[in-house]
C-alpha cells in the first residue's frame, strides 16, 4: 500500500487498537522512511499518552500510559547483525519480546534471527514521490 504521513500514522492506529499482549512489530527501511512515524501511530493505538521518541541512543524506550506497556527498541546503533543480537541479548530482549506487553523493534533486520516466528514484519520504503510511503506487511 501506498501511504502519505498522516495516512500512515492512522494505519499505525488502527493496528496499535488491535495489537494483543505479545505481539512483536518488526521495522525495517531506510533511513527517514516512517519508522519512527508508525510507531508513534501504533502507541495512540495502544492509548499511550507520552511523548513517542525514536530510542536510538536509548536502545529501548518503555511507555506504560497505554491499555498494553509498549517497548520500542532501535537498533541501528549496535551496528552488524553479530553486534545487534550480542546487545539485544546483553539487555535481556526475550523479557520484552514474550511479555505481556507489545514490542516494536526499528532496524529489525539487523536481529531477524532474534525475532519470534509470529512477528509482524513491516517494510517502509520511499515513494514515487517525497510525501508518500510504500508500506509491505508479511
Amino acid at each position: 500500500m501506498v501511504l502519505n504521513e498522516r495516512e500512515l500514522t492512522e494505519y499505525g492506529v488502527r493496528l496499535g487498537g488491535e495489537l494483543a499482549p505479545g505481539a512483536v512489530i518488526a521495522l525495517t527501511g531506510e533511513l527517514g522512511a516512517g519508522k519512527t512515524t508508525l510507531a508513534k501511530g501504533i502507541a495512540r493505538g495502544l492509548g499511550i499518552t507520552d511523548e513517542i521518541t525514536s530510542p536510538t541512543f536509548t536502545l529501548i524506550n518503555e511507555y506504560t500510559s497505554g491499555r498494553l506497556p509498549l517497548y520500542h527498541f532501535d537498533v541501528y546503533r549496535l551496528g552488524e547483525s553479530d553486534e545487534a543480537v550480542a546487545g539485544l541479548e546483553d539487555l535481556g530482549y526475550e523479557e520484552y519480546f514474550f511479555s505481556s506487553g507489545v514490542t516494536i523493534v526499528e532496524w529489525a533486520d539487523l536481529i531477524e534471527t532474534l525475532l519470534p516466528e509470529n512477528a509482524i514484519r513491516i517494510t517502509l520504503s520511499y515513494g514515487a514521490d517525497a510525501d508518500t510511503r510504500e508500506v509491505s506487511v508479511s
